[in-house]
Formats: structure tokens, C-alpha cells, sequence
């Protein structure tokens, strides 16, 4: 990545200054926010991403996700103490109307005509308007897709500064905050020319594809934005397919495989050494998709109402998980189906974890991250635990 520090010509363009009666100088910044009210809805409820497949998603009893955490991320940043003032603009009704109001803060409102059900078109314009209005940054609250939708408005406008807060389901591209915190705490920085700028992969996620099990990704651009170490995580690496990747996937799957109770239900999130784990049990499963294992047999594609369901016996219940390549994520990013409910019956002592040597070596700050939208479940799950890397070998990772 190529950094510029915050203090660069263009930071300070995008201030105003003002006068007070008393003739003081006071400078302002302005600040774009929007919300995508939809993004997220789909991953409770297994779809794997909403784009698409909004309708699905509500018949399947999916609920908005990011008007909450628009509102947590305002209410942190309102607790800080900024070395310039913030102006917000902002997009009417839910798409950040409600959540400044809600947050106790005020705005300016564009002139964005939204439909009942809101669209990309309207995050776009939105954006076009921001950028028209010189905002020092854009702040929005949203998965890949919106920020795809934001890439494609800006367009010629490519100085303009964007930083996501989390609230999609996928989240592989750069520009997002580790967290909702974080993502509060980038722009306090930015606003105190304590930042660095960067350019940021924007990664354009097929999700019929992932829906149909299938992983296809392509970058699709760079957007530029503050960055600041350990609370922006770049963008999700892949997982080689070379012959020493596969030998240590396998040694760490079969080491978990042994430690496996014939009477136990095991819960196996996504990714491809969760499958290998699947594979030596002897059973088929979802590559991108969340199943359950128990009585020798696999349930494929669980949502969270199914797990719930399916799951009789909490104490004898196990959670097995692979962290995110790069972000090093355990939980929140395309495995919400596991609700923060479902942690709290499994309990952090029954959650296992095994990545390859090459996968935690290669994770931004060598620690392990949750987002699992509920503070006390994420507060729960911090300290250190045990990772299988290889097999009958452990290392001590902590989580933040």
C-alpha cells in the first residue's frame, strides 16, 4: 500500500473556516454518511449476502441489521473529542436521517428522493452529491455491494476519501473498519491529521455464485481512505491451492477429527479447511456455508433459526471455525449465521479453531478478531485461545 499522511494539501481543502463574534477562527470538516438500510439482512438467515435477494430474505424472517450500527457508530464518535468540528451530510429517512437523529446529532439533509425500498441508484446519487459538496470523507454503513455502488459514482472523483463500518455480510473488501468501534475511532484519527491515506481493494463478490457454493471473486477497483494500523484489515486473501497448503489443511483437519465426540454436535462454519475437516468425517459439506455434524451425518446450509432448532444438547455442542485469510476474523464476516445467541449456548470453551501455518502467519497483526454485533459476546470471547496449526500442534493466539 502507498500512504500520503492526513496532513496533505487535499485534507486541508476540505476544511472550512469559519468566525466567531469573537473573531476566532474556528475550522469545520465535512463529513458525507450514509446507510444502507439492507445490507446484512441476509446473513442470519443463510443467503450469504442480500444483493438480490431482499425478498427471500424477509420471507425468511431476516431483520435490518445497520440502523443499529449506524447509531452505535455515531454515539462513539459523538463521545470524542475532535480537533476540528464535524459537519454531517446526510441521506433523508433510513438512509442516515434516522440514525442522526437517533444518534442525537445533526445534519444536512440532500435532496435524495428514496423509494420505499431503497436502491443502489440511490446510494450513487448520494455519493455524487457528497463529492459535489467537497466532503473531506464519506462514511458509510454497508457491505461489498455499497461499496462497489460507491466505487462506480464516484467515478472521475477518485480523491474523494471513503471509509466503511461493517454491516454487510461479506466484507472482503479493504476500505471497512475491523469493527463498528473501529471504524469510530479511524475517523477521530482522521480528524486529527493522525492518519495515513491509502488506497483500498474494492472487491466485487458474485454472490449468486457464492450462493450456489461457489467462490468468484475479481477486484474490481481502488477507493482511497484513512488508515489506521489494526483497525482497517485490507482486503480477504485466498487461500493457496499449493501441494504444502493442502498437506498442512489436512494434518490440522485430521487433528481435529480425532478430538471429535461421537456423541457431540459440531457446528462447521465456512471455508475450505472447515470442508477438509468434513471430508475425512466422511460427509459432505457446503464450502461457503455453515452445517451441522452430528450422528455421523451432516444438515448442509443451516441458517440460525435452523442451528437453534437442531441443536438439542448445548453441552455437548462444539463450534469449529477457520479465521478469515489476511483479516484474520473468526466471526462476523460471512458466517453470521452463527448469531452472537449461538455463542453464548456453545460457551468459548467449545469453540475450536484450525488454520494452516501460512494463514496465521500471513494475518494483519498476528491476532484473531470477532464482530459479532453484541458487545458482551465479543467481550466474552477475548483473551487467548488454543489454534490448531498443524497436527497435534497448537499455538496460542490471542483475540481482540
Amino acid at each position: 500500500m502507498h500512504y500520503i499522511t492526513a496532513n496533505a494539501i487535499r485534507f486541508f481543502c476540505c476544511q472550512t473556516i469559519t468566525f466567531t463574534g469573537d473573531g476566532e477562527a474556528e475550522s469545520s470538516m465535512k463529513i458525507g454518511f450514509l446507510v444502507n438500510p439492507i445490507a446484512g439482512m441476509g446473513g442470519r438467515v443463510g443467503l450469504k449476502g442480500t444483493n438480490h435477494a431482499l425478498v427471500q430474505a424477509v420471507a425468511l424472517g431476516a431483520k435490518p441489521v445497520s440502523p443499529a450500527k449506524a447509531i452505535e457508530f455515531l454515539q462513539k464518535l459523538k463521545q470524542f473529542e475532535l480537533t476540528v468540528k464535524s459537519v454531517f451530510l446526510t441521506c433523508p429517512s433510513v438512509m442516515g436521517q434516522n440514525e442522526m437523529r437517533a444518534a442525537g446529532l445533526e445534519a444536512e439533509i440532500l435532496p435524495v428522493p428514496i423509494a420505499p425500498q431503497t436502491s443502489a441508484e440511490d446510494t450513487r446519487t448520494a455519493v455524487r452529491l457528497m463529492a459535489a459538496s467537497d466532503v473531506a470523507l464519506i462514511v458509510f454503513v454497508g457491505g461489498d455491494g455499497t461499496a462497489k455502488d460507491i466505487l462506480d459514482a464516484l467515478n472521475d472523483r477518485s480523491d474523494t476519501l471513503v471509509l466503511g463500518v461493517p454491516s454487510g455480510v461479506k466484507m472482503y473488501s479493504g476500505v471497512f473498519a475491523a469493527s463498528v468501534l473501529d471504524a469510530a475511532e479511524v475517523v477521530q484519527a482522521f480528524a486529527n491529521g493522525e492518519a495515513q491515506i491509502t488506497d483500498f481493494e474494492i472487491v466485487d463478490a458474485d454472490e449468486d455464485a457464492i450462493r450456489a457454493d461457489r467462490f468468484s471473486t475479481r477486484l474490481y477497483g481502488l477507493l482511497k481512505g484513512p488508515f489506521v494500523p489494526m483497525r482497517l484489515l485490507g482486503s480477504k486473501h485466498v487461500t493457496p491451492e499449493t501441494l504444502d497448503e493442502q498437506e498442512n489443511q489436512r494434518a490440522v483437519a485430521r487433528f481435529i477429527t480425532e478430538e471429535i465426540k461421537p456423541e457431540g454436535t459440531y457446528i462447521l462454519g465456512p471455508g475450505t479447511t472447515m470442508k477438509c475437516v468434513a471430508d475425512l468425517l466422511g460427509v459432505e459439506k457446503t464450502l461457503l456455508g455453515v452445517d451441522i455434524y452430528q450422528n455421523k451425518n451432516a444438515i448442509k446450509d443451516v441458517n440460525e433459526e435452523q442451528i437453534l432448532r437442531e441443536v438439542k444438547d448445548w453441552k455437548n455442542a462444539w463450534l469449529v471455525l477457520s479465521p478469515i485469510g489476511r483479516q484474520g476474523i473468526l466471526l462476523g464476516r460471512g458466517n453470521q449465521q452463527i448469531s452472537p445467541e449461538i455463542v453464548k449456548r456453545i460457551g468459548k470453551e467449545h469453540i475450536i479453531v484450525g488454520a494452516t501455518k501460512n494463514k496465521i502467519q500471513g494475518i494483519d497483526g498476528g491476532v484473531l478478531r470477532i464482530d459479532t454485533g453484541d458487545p458482551q459476546v465479543d467481550q466474552m470471547l477475548r483473551g487467548h485461545t488454543r489454534v490448531a496449526i498443524d497436527y497435534r500442534e497448537w499455538r496460542l493466539i490471542r483475540i481482540v
